[in-house]
């Protein structure tokens, strides 16, 4: 499937970490159904980030379901963190064509340690979403990270639905 290209602007975040973004923060609804629509996929513990500010919430696959490479986690087997400063936005791995095609529509960007090498071109923060709309497309990019935390790559359109 491809990723449609984000309306508007980027919104504006750090060059550095913490990573934040700053402006065009997701509505708290959109941010509360995305965080149950996170902790609902099967082999999810919810729980502390390894990596990130202790107000985020993190998403830590079971370590018999993580098969995936080295580069499908932050840290441990934790794939993906919800940003706990009211932007919404998060840190999730994707493989290395996917993070590259949602950089380039808009909807990511690398994190500021792949550039001074110590973290993989995997490593995207995904914007916090607008609407609902929005919430559908960053929706599909965490199904994206939980399959490469598995190990099972995403090839059709039906695998996309898990």
């Amino acid at each position: 499937m491809k990723i449609p290209q984000r309306l508007g602007p980027r919104p504006r975040t750090t060059p550095a970490t913490p990573h934040i973004q700053l402006d065009q923060p997701a509505p708290q609804p959109l941010q509360d159904e995305l965080w149950r629509l996170m902790t609902s996929l099967p082999g999810v513990r919810a729980g502390r980030s390894g990596v990130s500010d202790p107000r985020s919430r993190a998403l830590h696959l079971d370590p018999a379901l993580a098969t995936g490479p080295r580069m499908a986690f932050m840290v441990g087997t934790e794939f993906a963190h919800l940003h706990g400063d009211g932007s919404g936005s998060l840190h999730l791995a994707l493989p290395p064509q996917r993070a590259a095609e949602a950089r380039a529509a808009g909807w990511a960007e690398s994190h500021p340690v792949v550039a001074l090498g110590m973290g993989f071109e995997t490593w995207v923060m995904v914007y916090g979403p607008k609407d609902g709309e929005e919430l559908a497309v960053v929706w599909d990019l965490v199904r994206e990270s939980y399959r490469f935390a598995g190990g099972r790559p995403v090839t059709t359109q039906a695998e996309r639905a898990v």
